[in-house]
């Protein structure tokens, strides 16, 4: 099987005392394919100053891979069908609660998919069908105890 990694890497701003907790949380994923990602924590966890809201927080990318995952088996499935997509988006969004334990946790995904086709679509139990496949072949769904729900736009 493959293995995959990514550097991050965060530096403390010379003069920070870092001890009272008052440190920037900005740092940089960097990626194999030479990518590199502005990351940050969540200004909903750590406020302002100390989290730039611009950086993407580890909660949005749980999310964003959540669905990107789901996009690409979608896409997959729906080419051997031979179905053209011209777009497809989803305006994802995760849900932080507690588990039993206390414990916050991103408790559930909502992915909400638009799909454009180019000439015919499939009818609306096939579009769903191609759904479900993708959740089952999803590798970062399968991953998780995150409850993900898929609901087609």
């Amino acid at each position: 099987m493959a293995t995959f990694g990514a550097t991050i890497l965060w530096n403390r701003d010379e003069g920070t005392a870092f001890t009272d907790n008052k440190y920037s949380r900005a740092h940089l994923w960097q990626f194999d394919g030479g990518a590199e990602v502005p990351a940050s924590s969540s200004p909903h966890i750590v406020r302002l100053p100390y989290s730039v809201a611009e950086n993407v927080d580890p909660e949005e990318a749980f999310v964003a891979s959540i669905s990107s995952c789901h996009m690409l088996f979608f896409l997959a499935g729906a080419a051997k069908a031979g179905f053209v997509i011209d777009e497809y988006r989803d305006e994802a969004q995760g849900e932080l609660a507690k588990n039993e334990k206390g414990k916050v946790y991103i408790s559930h995904v909502v992915l909400r998919p638009h799909v454009t086709y180019a000439g015919q679509s499939p009818d609306k139990a096939a579009e769903a069908e191609f759904h479900h496949a993708a959740h089952e072949q999803c590798f970062i769904a399968n991953s998780v105890i995150t409850k993900v729900d898929v609901e087609p736009a």
